[in-house]
């Protein structure tokens, strides 16, 4: 009888409630866009900073990019960065510096709702990188996400919600994986194939030389391998002229410059208005 009353009083307010009957049913508002077929963007996030994800989630972005490639924020600080994006839409992406069970794991852990996997040039890789986000028996993410459960506290049990919400991002920028594109885009599981441009040139030996008809050929033909997959395909963006380009084409997943980026082209016209120029960044000689 007192089973029944509680049950009949939950019923009661999940009618009553807001938004309490529909929580069971979240869904990441960065793969509903995806799945509905609207773009999505993220600040790129360098600067170990929580201050600066709220400013980014609170401007209006998708989702936050935590770069942990190619800077020096720690396991730690991408913590605090992943819990100041709390009470907004905004999806805490964090890119991990090497393609392995282990890094992915610990960031899903620690609250990251999807996972940026550099170099995936292999259907195997690729595979790997979607084993790395899914628990058994979807994949092999191993089980001991307090930390996670802390940051997302939904009403179904976290395994189910990380399994379904976790984005698996691969990055398409060498060209052995431009080679291997239909069977890395034939991997199940993945939800974005995002292009790198510039380490893509370095493969081909264009040294960041991107406008190559070669590098053209590559991006058309990732491009081209989304689509027949119906994978959301993504690239870095700089401009609004730009962005609006590549939506025309079909892209639909961009990576915003960085907080430093923003901030150098914010303050040059107050700068320029007051006759202020930037140092001196000539080259002269270390000693």
């Amino acid at each position: 009888m007192r089973a029944r009353f509680a049950l009949a009083v939950v019923f009661l307010a999940a009618q009553l409630v807001p938004g309490l009957r529909a929580q069971s049913e979240w869904e990441s508002p960065v793969k509903r866009a995806l799945r509905e077929g609207r773009p999505v963007i993220g600040m790129t996030v360098t600067v170990a900073s929580p201050e600066v994800v709220v400013q980014a989630a609170s401007s209006g972005f998708d989702y936050v990019w935590i770069e942990m490639e190619h800077s020096p924020i720690t396991l730690e600080t991408a913590r605090n960065m992943i819990l100041a994006t709390r009470g907004t839409p905004c999806v805490p992406i964090i890119r991990v510096p090497i393609n392995e069970l282990w890094t992915a794991k610990r960031v899903l852990d620690a609250g990251a709702l999807g996972v940026v996997f550099p170099y995936a040039s292999t259907p195997a890789l690729a595979k790997q990188a979607v084993d790395a986000c899914k628990y058994p028996p979807l994949g092999r993410r191993g089980y001991g996400a307090g930390l996670a459960s802390a940051r997302w506290p939904t009403p179904e049990p976290y395994a189910d919600f990380a399994d379904k919400n976790a984005l698996v991002i691969v990055l398409i920028e060498e060209a052995e994986a431009v080679r291997n594109i239909d069977k890395i885009a034939s991997v199940p599981g993945i939800d974005v194939l995002f292009i790198g441009p510039s380490d893509l040139s370095f493969s081909y030996g264009f040294r960041g030389r991107q406008d190559e008809p070669k590098m053209k050929d590559a991006i058309a033909k990732i491009l081209a391998a989304g689509k027949r997959h119906k994978i959301p395909v993504g690239r870095p963006v700089g401009s609004p002229e730009q962005a609006a380009q590549f939506v025309k084409e079909g892209y639909l997943f961009f990576q915003a410059g960085s907080e430093l980026s923003f901030q150098a082209a914010g303050s040059r016209p107050l700068l320029d208005a007051l006759g202020k120029k930037p140092a001196d960044a000539k080259p002269r000689p270390l000693y």
